[in-house]
């Protein structure tokens, strides 16, 4: 998985790879994500969309907003993007989450913001980080994020015996 990936997957029809982003909240922030994704609505409709389970159900019921769902948070949908990160599945993180407020999963959320760096994925946690991101010219962009080489540090693993 060295060296650049572009986003999206492009449809058997033709069309171009569409940018996949995560939509995430914890609880205190289910209502800033909500406005947030209300006002940038039109832009968030040309990308497709996924959410762990209680923020996508939100999205849905509040906003009429398709997304593709995985489990709750606590339930393990943090892990599930995290993994789908980790296959290259998932281009943008927008992950609203509570500094303020200890979570039952904290280690999965430790996990998922650990894996979106690995694997060189924007991430943002707020408002202003999710304004300036999605201003961006590059979320028009055929974007090649460049993804990090990791055959050294596999094939050190292996020859020293790490899992």
């Amino acid at each position: 998985m060295p060296g650049a990936r572009r986003r999206g997957s492009g449809s058997p029809n033709g069309e171009p790879p569409r940018t996949r982003i995560a939509l995430i909240a914890h609880d205190h922030k289910k209502a800033e994500l909500l406005r947030w994704v209300s006002a940038t609505r039109q832009a968030l409709s040309r990308y497709e969309r996924l959410s762990t389970g209680t923020t996508g159900e939100v999205l849905r019921a509040r906003l009429g907003l398709p997304v593709v769902t995985v489990e709750s948070g606590p339930l393990g949908g943090d892990l599930q993007v995290g993994a789908r990160i980790a296959q290259g599945e998932i281009d943008v993180l927008v992950f609203f989450w509570d500094p303020l407020e200890p979570q039952p999963h904290d280690p999965d959320v430790k996990a998922l913001l650990r894996i979106a760096v690995v694997w060189n994925v924007p991430v943002a946690c707020n408002v202003a980080s999710a304004d300036f991101l999605f201003s961006s010219p590059l979320m028009a962009a055929d974007y090649a994020r460049r993804v990090p080489d990791y055959a050294e540090y596999r094939e050190r693993r292996l020859r020293d015996g790490g899992s």
